[in-house]
């Protein structure tokens, strides 16, 4: 059983806001993820964002604070700092989480986990709901392939993770610390091995997950055709490791979607949720992102509100609806179950009354 629903959706959390949203009414947005730095320190062969060319852009502290601040009071729950860079690249990574946390959202942190070093472990892990690193090999010459890196950082990344497990513990800080792998052609038989490792560093979880090719994406795993069917012998191999407090996630489910046709005909799940650039461009999601016709506004010109309640956002909407093609996006992306949720509220079936 998946205990933090990495393969599920949490919108059944949050029904007064679905209520507002089936009356019609113009909702704000419950998750927001940010890209702190547009750069980063590796080139992973898999990235779905390299056509940005990883532009050494810093979002603006002072900036990022405001608009935080006035998130928090717009009803916005959580934010992710992750986005199409490393987030940790930027200097004052700490404090804008310290300060996004005091504002009253929940926080999260996706990173490669190179930079979190002791001092940004100690000073992120008490704010922090949960902390995701992306490691996708369990050697050091397979990892500098994949991650486009050198191998030293490898050694890094593990000691990283050694060391925060610890500062977590020691402090009884909540912060959940897991790791993100996609099964890929090049790491499948590395799986067995780094899911030893990382029950033996006191993890929270291992989540496998499939990958689903960015349409701008130039990168050429999609070229590798990967049959996920017969790799789920893999899921009865790492149950045994998945103990106590270590979980294994083998999110079979996204991986069975990938084939799959979308039962739904529209995005529903876009208001629910956006996507801020560090060039501080705010999206429906990160499909669009580069697009700038898809760009509902910008922070640093605009407040939330502005934005959010603009005829811009609604025109911008209107048109996602009227000729993107659902089958040319993202296959499995994060708001994939939350659309079946959504649509299935939308469109029931005949006697729903006869529960």
């Amino acid at each position: 059983m998946d205990r933090f629903k990495i393969d599920s959706h949490k919108l059944i959390y949050h029904i007064p806001r679905i209520h507002q949203w089936l009356q019609g009414k113009n909702i704000y947005p419950l998750y927001i993820e940010i890209s702190l730095y547009g750069g980063c320190n590796h080139r992973c062969i898999f990235c779905a964002f390299d056509f940005l060319k990883y532009k050494p852009v810093t979002l603006n502290k002072d900036c990022l604070k405001k608009f935080a601040y006035e998130a928090a009071t717009r009803g916005i729950k959580s934010i992710l700092f992750s986005g199409e860079g490393e987030p940790l690249l930027h200097r004052d990574a700490s404090e804008i989480v310290i300060f996004t946390k005091k504002s009253g959202m929940d926080v999260a942190l996706s990173t490669n986990g190179v930079m979190l070093d002791k001092e940004k472990a100690k000073s992120l892990l008490g704010c922090l709901s949960w902390l995701r690193v992306s490691l996708n090999s369990a050697t050091k010459s397979n990892y500098s392939l994949i991650h486009g890196t050198s191998k030293e950082d490898f050694n890094i990344v593990i000691n990283n993770l050694e060391r925060a497990v610890k500062i977590k513990d020691n402090h009884k800080h909540n912060c959940i610390i897991g790791v993100q792998f996609l099964l890929i052609p090049q790491n499948y038989r590395e799986i067995i091995r780094l899911a030893r490792m990382l029950k033996d560093i006191g993890v929270d979880y291992l989540a496998i997950k499939p990958y689903s090719h960015h349409a701008s994406s130039n990168n050429r795993v999609a070229e590798c055709k990967l049959k996920y069917a017969d790799l789920f012998y893999l899921e009865k191999k790492l149950d045994k490791y998945s103990k106590g407090n270590f979980q294994i996630i083998f999110r079979r489910r996204a991986m069975e979607k990938i084939e799959e046709k979308k039962p739904y005909k529209y995005c529903l799940g876009l208001p629910f949720a956006s996507h801020i650039t560090a060039e501080g461009d705010i999206y429906p999601c990160n499909f669009f992102i580069g697009q700038k016709k898809y760009s509902f506004g910008n922070i640093y010109r605009q407040s939330l509100q502005d934005i959010w309640c603009s005829d811009r956002r609604k025109d911008i909407t209107d048109m996602i609806y009227k000729i993107v093609n659902m089958a040319e996006c993202r296959r499995s992306c994060r708001l994939d179950e939350i659309n079946r949720y959504l649509w299935e509220l939308k469109n029931p079936i005949n006697c729903v009354n006869f529960i």
